[in-house]
């Protein structure tokens, strides 16, 4: 089975994945479908070394760790970018591993000014978006950042947006406001909050599905009825709260980095797999 990696600025998110062949109509050869047999998330140190990261890992597989038979990787955190390595050049010899980077075939062309600022997780976002669903997208990953990625109808990466992530935004006016603090982030009973806390609430929830709605609205503009269908898809940890809020997201992929993950690993497993021998 493969394991997935995506190492972010808050959570380190892991999932792994059984290939499963899928009936195929007249005879043709069976599709091959990924399961998530299993998916973990544990919290990002930015201090963490490659030995605590690998007993961290292994800490969560447990007794699926002898049935992992591949790695794909990536971190958007530098310096665990560089543990990650030395974590998995250990298991290179018995495995085939890749970390997506510079130089790994991704088959996503990067019409943006400079390819190289891109983050490794809007690339395979952008594979794994365009292969799940075949039209021109555009990505919303709630994550520390909230980012918006845009994707033409044949697979590229068009850019996107940037903007504060809604938990450390959250953090901010808390830490900013004497007479507010941290709230849980659910959906308040209605837009017009009775109380500081559902004020708060509303403000954050139906102000941000305000911001991605708005964003969204220009971006299809821009991009013209050239594109095509467009479809609108949410992926990152507050996205099932945001996906029900916002009014132009229109599918949900919880595990969509994990998938682009999967399918970088595909593409590259030979190369993987020579230097695993």
């Amino acid at each position: 089975m493969l394991l997935c990696i995506d190492v972010g600025n808050t959570q380190i998110a892991l999932g792994l994945y059984r290939d499963t062949p899928a009936p195929a109509d007249d005879g043709a050869e069976p599709e091959v479908r990924p399961t998530l047999v299993r998916d973990w998330r544990m919290r990002t140190d930015a201090r963490m070394t490659a030995d605590e990261l690998d007993v961290a890992i292994h800490g969560l597989l447990g007794e699926r760790a002898a049935d992992v038979t591949g790695i794909a990787a990536l971190s958007t955190v530098p310096s665990l970018l560089r543990e990650l390595r030395l974590m998995l050049d250990r298991r290179s010899e018995q495995m085939p591993t890749v970390i997506v980077g510079p130089g790994v075939r991704t088959g996503v062309p990067l019409l943006v000014d400079n390819p190289r600022e891109v983050g490794a997780d809007r690339v395979v976002n952008t594979l794994a978006a365009h292969r799940i669903f075949g039209t021109a997208c555009v990505v919303v990953d709630f994550g520390t950042s909230t980012n918006i990625d845009v994707v033409s109808a044949r697979g590229e990466f068009l850019g996107g947006a940037l903007a504060p992530g809604i938990e450390i935004s959250m953090e901010a006016l808390a830490t900013r406001a004497a007479a507010l603090r941290t709230v849980e982030l659910v959906r308040p009973r209605s837009v017009i909050g009775k109380n500081t806390v559902e004020c708060l609430q509303s403000g954050v929830i139906f102000g941000f599905a305000g911001q991605v709605d708005g964003l969204v609205d220009a971006i299809v503009a821009e991009m013209g009825p050239k594109a095509g269908p467009v479809t609108v898809l949410a992926t990152g940890g507050l996205a099932p709260l945001m996906a029900g809020v916002s009014r132009t997201i229109t599918e949900f992929v919880p595990d969509l980095t994990l998938l682009g993950l999967r399918l970088t690993y595909l593409r590259n497993a030979h190369t993987a797999g020579a230097a695993a021998r």
